[in-house]
């Protein structure tokens, strides 16, 4: 009996395993088909988002002319300027100069009291006709062997330093005379008569403002390629128009704090518009190269030691690689690598692989 049951209970495990073995591939797809979906899903996905095209600008290489332009700011400089003062010191006699005007060069602008230097010379003055008729008796009885040439001497000696003690007395008195030592534009009067002044004491600035000077800035890499001779172009804030300059010196040395290198121009400034201390936005051409081809520097990358673009052939991204030569700003020469006539990829580039479908959006 026990034997029986034992025989029936083998039989039923055996037929439910053959029944479970029957019924697993349902129950698998059942319990499992629903997880597997989204896996497809993002698949189907992925292979659909890497074979859509992307939407690209182009430009159609033609030749161009190509500028290698500096820009930069400087300051605009007067010509020459000095703080006016008297070499002497005294009281302020006189003021000839009106502020604000133009003067010539020697013009006297101001005065210092001299009347005891012009007393002085007034004094010396009247000496000399004496001491030059000395002078003639003493050379007529030196003639006649009537003197000694010591005698002669003596007296002719006198005479010279007559001479030189009123020159003295005129350069004193020039020295209480303030003028013009070029001709510029007379700013405001800082003293005024009756005023006690030293040469410590400033009277006025005087400013030539024709020509006037601009002075700049270049980097090291291009110090080789401004000199003396070189034009640029310059404009001031708020002023449409564009004037020209022309660099007469450059610093003998580099600043080694910036790597820089001033440098000074030249502008006529006839009509006096201009005014020191202005800033200016300088513009220098350095050279310019004709019938070349041209890319936007966005448009190439660098790859491994290559210089990379991409240009649109059938619907896709063909992957060039280039020789360039002169870079500007905005904008590099292209030796080698593409053609006349070929369409140049020139944005989204860091995107593209070769092979890649694109659309394009914009031909420049």
């Amino acid at each position: 009996m026990r034997k029986k049951r034992i025989r029936i209970i083998l039989i039923v495990i055996i037929a439910l395993f053959i029944l479970g073995m029957a019924f697993f591939p349902t129950l698998k797809k059942n319990f499992t088909g629903q997880k597997e979906k989204p896996v497809a899903v993002a698949a189907e996905k992925k292979q659909g988002k890497k074979d859509k095209p992307l939407n690209v600008n182009v430009k159609v290489l033609k030749y161009e002319s190509l500028e290698d332009v500096v820009r930069t700011t400087g300051n605009l400089l007067p010509d020459e300027e000095v703080n006016l003062s008297f070499e002497t010191s005294g009281k302020i006699t006189r003021i000839y100069f009106k502020e604000g005007s133009q003067v010539k060069k020697g013009d006297l602008l101001a005065k210092v009291n001299d009347l005891p230097l012009q007393a002085e010379l007034k004094k010396l003055e009247t000496q000399l006709p004496l001491a030059k008729d000395r002078v003639f008796r003493q050379k007529s009885l030196l003639e006649k062997d009537a003197v000694s040439q010591e005698a002669y001497e003596q007296v002719n000696t006198e005479l010279e330093k007559l001479y030189a003690d009123i020159d003295l007395v005129k350069s004193r008195i020039a020295q209480t005379e303030l003028r013009a030592p070029f001709e510029g534009v007379i700013g405001l009067r800082l003293v005024s008569e009756g005023a006690y002044v030293s040469s410590a004491v400033s009277v006025a600035r005087l400013t030539k403002i024709s020509p006037l000077k601009i002075e700049f800035s270049i980097n090291e890499r291009q110090a080789s390629q401004v000199g003396e001779g070189t034009k640029l172009k310059f404009r001031v804030q708020d002023d449409l128009k564009e004037y020209i300059a022309t660099v007469y010196a450059v610093e003998s040395q580099v600043d080694m704090s910036t790597r820089t290198l001033s440098v000074r121009a030249t502008y006529p400034n006839p009509d006096r518009k201009l005014k020191p201390g202005r800033s200016a936005s300088v513009e220098i051409q350095l050279r310019a190269i004709n019938n070349t081809l041209t890319a936007p520097a966005q448009a190439v990358i660098a790859e491994m030691g290559r210089d990379i673009a991409y240009i649109y052939k059938n619907g896709k991204a063909q992957q060039v690689v280039l020789s360039k030569g002169l870079r500007t700003e905005s904008k590099l020469q292209i030796l080698d690598g593409v053609s006349v006539g070929d369409t140049l990829i020139v944005n989204g580039v860091m995107q593209l692989r070769d092979g890649m479908p694109v659309v394009i959006d914009h031909v420049e």
